[in-house]
């Protein structure tokens, strides 16, 4: 059984003084192939005239084109900013990632994720555990011994593989572990926490979501802002101490 973690009338004024109303509405001669209208109101005695003729006029150009509109420009109103769910979609897409992660030959009950532009699904088994943080964890041997501290180094390998189940990177074709030691900002948040908690002998896979990720950009392995998962194999965890030779100082674990 699977189950997805998620990720507003009036009228117009009769002018009292000599005037020209020119009509506002030539620039829609594409919608309405009518010539340019001017009413000139030049003599005083037949101003009343005038001036109600003018009203007219562009009273009766104004209600065109408001009922015009409101047939022309039918995406302007409020519902275009929710998008409905097909379930279809997501489906297609879940075969789609399946599809690419057997291509890439990704490790049996790997993740799935159905992406649809930013926002994303994770798909799991049961045996998988989420936490507040947003990162998703699947314990395969839990280890044993205690768990590493700030200042400690832990030895471990990993292979990194992407939402496509591709490898981008692998301590074992390496030849050799990862060294880092825990609390000094190198490694990446998600991938610390995902650790943390974990015991000498201990075999994890860490699903890291994009907030807890690497940094993206040319000198990186990621490219864009995508969850990475990670399988990790917790070797041992060593103390350590700073040791002051002279001028030189570092620090040696053991």
């Amino acid at each position: 059984m699977q189950m997805i973690l998620s990720s507003s009338s009036s009228s117009l004024p009769i002018p009292s003084f000599p005037c020209k109303c020119f009509s506002t509405f030539h620039a829609l001669r594409t919608f309405f192939p009518q010539k340019k209208h001017i009413v000139r109101c030049s003599s005083s005695h037949n101003l009343k005239d005038n001036g109600f003729h003018c009203k007219v006029k562009l009273k009766r150009r104004v209600v065109p084109f408001l009922l015009f509109s409101s047939g022309l420009f039918p995406t302007l109103s409020a519902s275009g900013k929710t998008k409905s769910k097909n379930p279809y979609d997501e489906k297609r897409l879940l075969e789609q990632n399946k599809r690419m992660q057997k291509e890439n030959s990704a490790p049996e009950g790997f993740p799935n994720f159905i992406r649809e532009g930013f926002e994303v699904k994770v798909v799991t088994s049961e045996n998988y555990t989420k936490r507040d943080s947003g990162l998703i964890y699947r314990d395969f041997e839990v280890g044993k011994g205690d768990c590493p501290k700030d200042g400690q180094q832990v030895i471990f390998h990993y292979i990194g593989y992407n939402e496509s189940g591709r490898r981008i990177d692998s301590t074992y074709l390496q030849g050799s572990p990862a060294r880092i030691r825990m609390g000094t900002n190198a490694l990446v948040p998600g991938f610390e926490e995902g650790i943390r908690d974990m015991r000498p002998g201990g075999k994890r896979r860490i699903i890291i979501p994009p907030e807890l990720g690497p940094p993206v950009g040319p000198s990186t392995f990621f490219s864009a802002k995508q969850f990475e998962v990670f399988d990790v194999e917790l070797l041992s965890v060593q103390d350590c101490q700073r040791r002051t030779i002279g001028f030189y100082s570092d620090v040696v674990c053991n």
